[in-house]
């Protein structure tokens, strides 16, 4: 909750949010572009994927957003994001206060651009993990490819 509130304070410097949705597709909902959703996304970019460079981190956002699109996943980028232990910082014991201030700007910034509708590159990826990591289960997953350093999956 720490790292949501600091996260909402920066977002309060930057320009405002609001607007409409995700680019139109017919087939998905739109997602909100609150502040709070930014914070969420922002959040989940910058413990998930802080090192591995902007398209690294857009891959990780469209997964967030692709889930949160997705009825087998809650229905909101902060349902997803606080879903349990689905993304490993929320549940690795340590702090979740994004105590870098560049490192949270690029990732603030990648929110907004991904919640903007940018292009989702990973091809509609709900799933990733490290490249360096053993897949198990994912096998069974339609592989999408690697970004910056972590595998995706359909």
């Amino acid at each position: 909750m720490r790292a949501l509130k600091t996260a909402l304070v920066a977002l309060s410097a930057l320009a405002s949010v609001s607007g409409p949705g995700m680019a139109a597709d017919a087939k998905r909902p739109q997602l909100s572009r609150s502040s709070s959703e930014v914070a969420c996304l922002a959040e989940a970019i910058y413990f998930e994927a802080g090192g591995t460079g902007a398209k690294g981190q857009a891959a990780v956002a469209h997964v967030v957003v692709n889930r949160a699109q997705n009825r087998k996943f809650p229905n909101s980028v902060c349902g997803v994001v606080g879903d349990g232990c689905q993304f490993s910082y929320k549940c690795d014991g340590r702090s979740d206060a994004l105590a870098d201030a560049k490192r949270r700007g690029h990732a603030i910034e990648v929110a907004q651009a991904v919640l903007s509708g940018s292009p989702d590159i990973t091809n509609g990826a709900l799933f990733f993990h490290s490249a360096q990591a053993k897949p198990g289960w994912f096998k069974s997953r339609p592989r999408v490819g690697v970004i910056g350093g972590n595998v995706f999956y359909r």
